[in-house]
């Protein structure tokens, strides 16, 4: 089939380089455009200093630039992306317009309208999986039902990739570059400002944050002598454990394809040591939350396993002081503020810390998980929907294969054994830094003229713990009977 005329829409895979739908857009058409819309729809719930826009912004005009050096040009407009898109088929008199797939409950709504109004107008639409290796009903169990537990579904997802290694193949783009079609006017239109799109900056270059293709690659080549040691230091916050690449994986200016097939490929030449099958199965969590939330849309805004609704959080002026104080890094256990202040600061949270800190609000504060999650949503540089309620839900064992209710994190012991020098915490919460090491996990426990000579005052310099774990975890269990009631 050859298309006269194609339209590529860009969404979160801001990348020039094995690419689904540019690849096919490419191979199927004798002339390609490209676009990326600024969504109003989506940019008027955020605010006007976010790291997130900041990112998407120097990462876009990175993509201009290599799509220029390719030949080709990227239209970017500042619109409702469902009008904007249908509106630019139409002027461009293009016959098809191509994008990836995105699995969130509002951007399938949204790319139904868009597919219906070109449909209207005798365009085609065209969409291909691109952000996951295995989507919606590729993996599933011998019934022939959606995995809802993540170990089968990891050993089905091992057995199909090495069976159909096809999934991991580059889709390249420079092959078939010369299809790409040249700035309308003749020269590229200047891309929009901050400004000019109604943000600030924020401190993301302060924090040194890499953005675009470039900055994807710079963080997995330095990840890449780390990954043998990925399984022990991803634990431990003070560490430089992590690959760092969760934003870019957010917002595909890294080729999950690519990343797999890197780390499959040294696996099979026996390298990786053991952190590689371990950094390996965090990727496929991404596929197996993708993959619930589109089966599942319901955990948008409710539990997996809905008789977790039925659970009696914690409300009022109490309630919404403790969830305060929570948000901004003041419950008096020093790893939740050390991890909300990071999160505050910097718009990233290690994940050890996103499992203490969530765990902390749901079952020693007794707040309901959708506040937590709200938050995180607002607040992580990487956030995705499918993933961030996933870890909610696990957090608050409403999700599926989440922690049984029973098994509540202790954030003393999960201090003293994740950061067992107080590095993270000192570097996070200062006022504490002349605490010794065995007493920074716990400071009220700490004597009082000990304090005073540290010239620390509880109450003054940190604040006395919101609550007592021991009472607050006989509260939890009382609180979640009422699920086996109801189940």
């Amino acid at each position: 089939m050859t298309i006269k005329t194609s339209l590529v829409w860009f969404r979160r895979d801001l990348r020039a380089f094995d690419h689904a739908a540019l690849h096919h857009a490419l191979r199927q058409s004798q002339a390609v455009h490209c676009v990326f819309v600024y969504d109003t729809a989506i940019l008027a719930m955020l605010p006007r200093r976010d790291r997130r826009v900041d990112f998407i912004h120097a990462s876009v005009a990175e993509l201009a630039d290599e799509l220029r050096q390719l030949g080709g040009d990227l239209i970017v407009l500042h619109a409702d992306a469902a009008e904007a898109i249908p509106r630019l088929a139409a002027e461009l008199n293009a016959d098809a317009v191509f994008a990836n797939h995105d699995y969130e409950p509002q951007a399938i709504t949204r790319d139904t309208r868009v597919a219906a109004a070109l449909t209207h107008e005798t365009r085609l639409w065209f969409s291909f999986k691109d952000q996951v290796i295995f989507e919606k009903d590729e993996v599933l169990t011998l019934s022939a039902k959606p995995y809802t537990v993540y170990t089968p579904y990891k050993n089905a997802w091992l057995k199909k990739m090495r069976a159909e290694p096809g999934c991991l193949a580059p889709l390249d783009i420079e092959p078939h570059a010369a299809s790409l079609a040249p700035p309308r006017s003749g020269t590229p239109a200047p891309l929009p400002t901050l400004g000019e799109l109604g943000f600030e900056a924020s401190n993301l270059a302060e924090l040194a944050i890499p953005t675009g293709m470039s900055g994807a690659s710079r963080l997995f080549e330095d990840f890449l002598p780390r990954l043998a040691r990925y399984d022990v230091a991803r634990d431990f916050p003070a560490l430089k454990g992590p690959s760092y690449l969760s934003m870019h994986l957010r917002f595909g200016t890294v080729s999950l394809r690519y990343l797999v097939r890197t780390i499959v490929d040294l696996m099979d030449r026996g390298g990786g040591g053991d952190g590689a099958p371990v950094w390996l199965a965090e990727l496929i969590w991404r596929d197996f939350y993708a993959m619930i939330l589109y089966q599942n849309p319901h955990v948008e805004g409710g539990a997996f396993k809905p008789a977790y609704d039925a659970i009696a959080w914690e409300t009022g002026p109490e309630a919404d002081a403790a969830f305060a104080a929570w948000c901004e890094g003041r419950t008096g256990y020093p790893l939740v503020d050390a991890a909300m202040a990071q999160l505050n600061q910097t718009g990233y949270m290690h994940n050890r810390l996103r499992m203490v800190t969530a765990c902390f609000l749901i079952k020693d504060l007794g707040i309901d998980w959708r506040r937590g999650e709200a938050y995180f949503a607002l607040h992580l540089n990487d956030f995705d929907l499918a993933s961030n309620n996933g870890g909610w839900q696990w957090a608050s064992s409403s999700g599926c294969d989440a922690q049984p209710y029973f098994r509540i994190f202790n954030p003393i012991t999960q201090s003293e054994k994740f950061d067992a020098g107080g590095r993270f915490i000192r570097r996070y919460l200062p006022q504490l830094k002349a605490l010794g090491d065995k007493e920074i996990h716990a400071p009220w426990l700490v004597p009082r003229m000990l304090l005073e000579q540290k010239n620390i005052v509880l109450g003054r310099d940190y604040p006395e713990p919101l609550v007592q774990h021991d009472e607050a975890r006989k509260e939890t269990l009382a609180r979640y009977a009422v699920v086996k009631v109801v189940a």
